[in-house]
């Protein structure tokens, strides 16, 4: 079924410590993300990249965090411009940036999913969790926290602005962990994320999991939302990721997710993040995302061309 999408940039990298995500949605666009979309019979219209004026706040006592006052704009800017979209019956994608964004886009997301009265879901498809908060963060990079945030844990106010539609931890469900720090590993346990390492994906594979979990989102009438990391996967796949973690998903679990999900009809907007172009191999890993994009958009591997092959299956 084509979708009224909406793609709205938010090139971040102050929410972690490398420069280069900026440079996201600009590559997804040079990938021809729009276009790729538009192909599939779906209306497509660009927003560009937002842009913000961080405003003095107050000073953490955690001496690690640093931008503070950044994401808190970018979290403000992202609530308005994701609630927006999505109030007007579009599908929004966010292009980023790291993953800081979620904090807004999963946050305005869910204030919509609140004022339709209906549950709000969460694909979490990431090598971490990003479940800490703002006093146990140790690297002080803030696109650790976005989990924590959203989910409505202490700690937040009077930095961001309120979660005014907290996510059930219960309506989460992350896939492809592998780099879990002590105190999210608590906080999963804590607050009953459905949470798959890599192991888990291994010992099970990918269909069953996702499959019990959809269950649960179309049994609700659930909106969900997809969460998409570039340290899900594999770096030898997708290098342009400054969190590269050995051991992710493979080329093919990943579109088998996409196609999944794209099968369920149950998704309703989209994060892109950690894309770092300035670690990329000729566009290798955007075009890669764009490509997982287009499974999610109902595309097949049956669709795209093939190189001529030698054998009893040569057309």
């Amino acid at each position: 079924m084509a979708k009224d999408i909406i793609l709205i940039g938010a090139p971040i990298e102050t929410g972690t410590h490398l420069a280069g995500c900026r440079m996201g949605p600009d590559a997804l666009r040079c990938a021809k993300l729009g276009e790729t979309l538009e192909a599939l019979g779906n209306l497509v219209c660009d927003w560009g990249n937002l842009r913000v004026v961080p405003e003095k706040g107050p000073v953490h006592p955690n001496k690690a965090i640093h931008d503070l006052d950044e994401i808190v704009a970018w979290t403000k800017a992202l609530q308005k411009k994701t609630a927006e979209a999505a109030r007007g019956g579009s599908f929004p994608i966010i292009m980023g940036g790291d993953h800081s964004l979620a904090m807004g886009s999963v946050s305005g997301l869910a204030q919509v999913a609140k004022e339709q009265n209906r549950p709000f879901y969460v694909l979490w498809l990431d090598a971490h969790p990003d479940y800490h908060m703002l006093e146990t963060t140790r690297s002080g990079n803030l696109h650790g926290t976005p989990v924590a945030y959203y989910t409505g844990r202490a700690g937040f106010e009077g930095y961001f602005p309120p979660v005014t539609a907290p996510v059930s931890p219960k309506n989460i469900c992350m896939m492809g962990l592998r780099s879990v720090d002590d105190a999210e590993h608590d906080f999963l346990q804590e607050d009953g994320v459905l949470a798959y390492d890599m192991r888990a994906i291994d010992e099970q594979g990918v269909s069953k999991p996702l499959q019990d979990f959809l269950e649960n989102v179309r049994d609700t009438n659930g909106l969900l939302h997809v969460s998409f990391d570039v340290d899900f996967l594999e770096p030898d796949i997708a290098p342009a990721v400054g969190t590269t973690v050995p051991g992710g998903a493979t080329f093919r679990e990943a579109h088998l997710i996409m196609e999944i999900l794209a099968d369920s009809g149950l998704v309703s907007s989209l994060d892109l993040v950690e894309l770092n172009p300035f670690l990329d191999e000729r566009g290798k890993t955007a075009s890669l995302m764009v490509d997982f994009v287009a499974s999610l958009f109902g595309k097949r591997v049956l669709d795209r061309p093939t190189r001529p092959a030698h054998g009893p299956f040569m057309s």
